[in-house]
């Protein structure tokens, strides 16, 4: 279903970014979290393709306004939709437990440590990475850890004193070369630690580093003439290179945190804030606060930081900031993260302050145009006497060679722009010879009919390019669709420029420097330009049919190789025996070359 006007000016400033959208309805009540990889595309959806479910259709009636947040990536858009569903349980969401929804990996704090998945991260020195948002990346990073490195994946408390009293005894993993078996001491402490930390650094995204580790190491042992070694140590090399870590890994050990930061411009400033929980956003929101008395960005930030922690009733006492600012809290830590996680969170913090920046000042420029295109067509609708504001305007022009390839074009206007995905060509089909006025009422004739036969919408104003013959030729075929007076028509001759009404042979002549002039004056010239552009093209291709595809045994086909790997015909003609050989054959090379 159509979007209303408001939505579509809502629709046209959304980034195309990574994000979650929230759609409310007219009593500013939460109707629907969704998720998206391009939040652009995925909420104009809603309103442009043809829902099939009545649910949906429902729901998309009842938007009346559209919030969203963008974040880094797709993952991080199913964890903040995750935990916004959860709190807000809006009606048309599917309805989610509080429960550990995602998995993690943990490497246990112990001997020789597992490495494996878990939903429940323990406070017992552990190191936690995650959380992810699918199971089936989880075991994909594990069996890949695991074909880089032979890790235990036993239970055994794998002390040093209960290995020196040989407590256990090697099992299949071992004679499978799955695991080195540290449980009888065949592989040294420091020797399997070694192989964790690079997990680590894997997880993190820092593969260059332990490529370049392994790279030496293999140099060590092809130096010393221990191949297999070798070859084992690029094998790791070779899985590494081809491995491309595709989610974006949150620290946990970021927990209870505030993030705010401000952007200004002129009047306005933007606060975002975020709430960070186990190292996911848990909450976001952008404040936008309205510059009364020049107050600095600092000022600003300490009043929104107030009022958005009385809002969301945060408890955290440590805030994350984008300015240094002086703590009147006294009980909260304020710290400008310069490096590293904490510093990511600012930058994506700002990235959402700086899309709602974006929003507002497109807005203004939006209504600027809007208010000057609304003057410039009351200014037309006075000056030709039109009874409804010309929003909807379409403009004719016909292009021919001494009546050869006759064709026209029809460009369309929409609040005094160009709407070109609205401009349509056409072939003439029914006049003979050059005849612009039967060219004229063919062309109008078949666009309108068309338009009542599809019931699409009617503009309020045609142009026709030329004087009174065009112009009576055009009313010809309002006449008989019976849209005489139901859409106003005029005609422009290029000379003067002269205006002329049906029915009335004295032009009016519009002031030169007039706005409504050359609205007119720049629709008749792209009908003209869009209607040359298309009777060149229909030349041209009739022109290279003559030249090449009518030559007995070349086809469409090889024309079209032939014309796109040398550019033109002539070319083609000019072309050596030995590069056509090459590109068509010896047989339709003769063929082309005798003709």
């Amino acid at each position: 279903m159509p979007a209303p006007k408001h939505i579509e000016e809502l629709l046209k400033n959304i980034p195309q970014k990574a994000g979650v959208y929230q759609y409310y309805d007219k009593s500013d009540k939460l109707l629907y979290i969704g998720k998206a990889k391009n939040l652009k595309k995925r909420v104009s959806s809603y309103f442009t393709k043809k829902q099939e479910h009545g649910k949906t259709r429902v729901l998309v009636s009842k938007i009346q306004d559209i919030k969203y947040v963008v974040v880094s990536t797709e993952m991080d858009a199913l964890l903040l939709e995750n935990n916004l569903i959860k709190k807000h349980q809006p009606k048309y969401n599917v309805a989610l437990k509080d429960g550990k929804t995602y998995p993690w990996i943990c490497i246990k704090n112990e001997p020789f440590p597992r490495i494996f998945q878990t939903r429940d991260v323990i406070k017992d020195g552990s190191d936690y990475y995650g959380p992810y948002t699918s199971v089936r990346l989880v075991k994909t990073l594990l069996n890949f850890f695991h074909q880089l490195y032979p890790l235990r994946n036993c239970s055994l408390n794998l002390t040093d004193k209960n290995i020196k009293k040989e407590k256990f005894k090697v099992c299949l993993e071992y004679h499978m070369g799955n695991c080195l078996a540290p449980c009888e001491n065949k592989q040294s402490v420091q020797e399997y630690q070694q192989g964790i930390e690079h997990i680590k650094q894997i997880i993190k995204g820092d593969i260059k580093s332990v490529i370049q580790y392994l790279e030496t190491a293999m140099l060590n042992f092809s130096d010393k003439m221990e191949f297999e070694k070798a070859q084992s140590v690029k094998d790791k090399i070779d899985l590494l290179s081809n491995y491309q870590s595709k989610s974006t890994i949150v620290n946990p050990k970021i927990n209870n945190v505030d993030v705010f930061t401000i952007l200004s411009h002129e009047t306005t400033a933007f606060v975002n804030y975020l709430k960070i929980n186990s190292g996911a956003i848990v909450q976001a929101h952008t404040l936008e606060l309205n510059k009364k008395l020049e107050e600095t960005e600092e000022e600003l930030l300490q009043l929104a930081i107030v009022e958005l922690r009385q809002r969301f009733k945060s408890t955290s006492n440590t805030i994350y900031c984008s300015h240094s600012l002086k703590n009147v809290w006294g009980n909260l830590s304020i710290t400008i993260p310069k490096i590293g996680d904490k510093k990511k969170l600012i930058d994506l913090s700002l990235r959402n302050a700086k899309y709602m920046l974006l929003d507002l000042q497109k807005r203004k420029i939006n209504n600027i145009e809007k208010q000057g295109n609304k003057r410039i067509l009351e200014q037309l609708q006075k000056d030709l006497h039109l009874v409804n504001r010309p929003i909807h305007i379409e403009c004719f022009d016909n292009s021919n060679t001494q009546g050869a390839y006759p064709v026209a074009a029809c460009v369309v206007f929409k609040n005094a722009r160009p709407s070109k995905k609205d401009y349509r060509n056409f072939n003439i089909k029914t006049v003979v010879g050059p005849d612009d006025y039967a060219s004229m009422e063919e062309v109008i004739y078949r666009r309108y009919k068309r338009l009542l036969d599809e019931e699409q919408p009617l503009p309020e104003l045609i142009v026709v390019d030329g004087g009174k013959g065009q112009l009576s030729s055009a009313v010809n075929s309002l006449d008989k669709l019976k849209l005489r007076g139901k859409i106003a028509i005029i005609g422009i001759a290029k000379r003067l420029e002269e205006i002329y009404f049906p029915g009335d042979s004295v032009p009016l002549y519009l002031d030169k420097r007039s706005e409504s002039l050359k609205l007119i004056q720049q629709l008749r010239d792209e009908a003209h330009r869009f209607s040359i552009m298309h009777h060149r093209n229909q030349r041209g291709k009739d022109s290279l049919g003559t030249s090449l595809d009518k030559i007995e045994g070349i086809g469409p086909k090889t024309v079209e190789l032939l014309i796109t790997h040398f550019g033109s015909v002539k070319k083609v003609m000019e072309a050596k025996n030995e590069e056509l050989i090459k590109l068509i054959g010896k047989s339709k090379t003769e063929k082309i070359k005798k003709s």
